[in-house]
């Protein structure tokens, strides 16, 4: 019987390429996302960029590792961080998480990591589904996540009572996808 592989944030560091560490287990992403993919990502973020523009303790980034645990590293499409001390990679839990679906990470994004980002309670997470120009809205309620709708052209309004509020105008990302 062969032993399972269990790596760690030391072994995923050394890698070459684009990687995933849940739970132990190493996940290769796929080779750069479509620019559909790319461009939805791109136009969300400028709505969160837009929308924090005078706010000093958040900030959106995209493709960035976030370390959960020493077992655990993601890489979410894009996030809202707020009040991050580190450089490196988040360390915190993010505001908002989006991740962009492509038929390669549909499973992962509404499953796995659905439960992921949960489990850490992210107060939202967005699944956004570029070929559908739509987007599926949960926010954490108690320990779970509830939907709060889907979205094609409606203005998502993404509110904290302690953070700075952000909202997404989804008619503006879809718009150039729209036939």
């Amino acid at each position: 019987m062969g032993a399972i592989e269990y790596y760690s944030y030391d072994d995923y560091i050394q890698w070459k390429g684009d990687w995933e560490l849940i739970y132990g287990y190493p996940i290769a992403m796929s080779p750069s996302p479509m620019i559909t993919h790319q461009m939805v990502a791109n136009l969300i973020a400028v709505e969160l960029t837009n929308a924090l523009f005078e706010c000093e303790e958040c900030m959106v980034v995209w493709e960035q590792d976030w370390k959960i645990s020493d077992e655990t590293v993601v890489r979410p499409d894009v996030v809202v961080i707020c009040n991050e001390p580190n450089e490196a990679y988040i360390t915190k839990t993010p505001k908002v998480v989006v991740e962009v679906v492509s038929k390669s990470s549909a499973k992962r994004d509404e499953t796995t990591k659905f439960e992921l980002y949960e489990k850490e309670k992210v107060p939202y997470y967005i699944i956004v589904y570029p070929n559908d120009l739509k987007a599926k809205i949960y926010r954490l309620e108690d320990k779970n996540f509830s939907k709060v709708g889907d979205f094609s052209k409606e203005v998502a309004y993404l509110d904290e009572a302690d953070q700075c509020k952000t909202k997404i105008d989804f008619e503006r990302v879809f718009r150039r996808l729209r036939k």
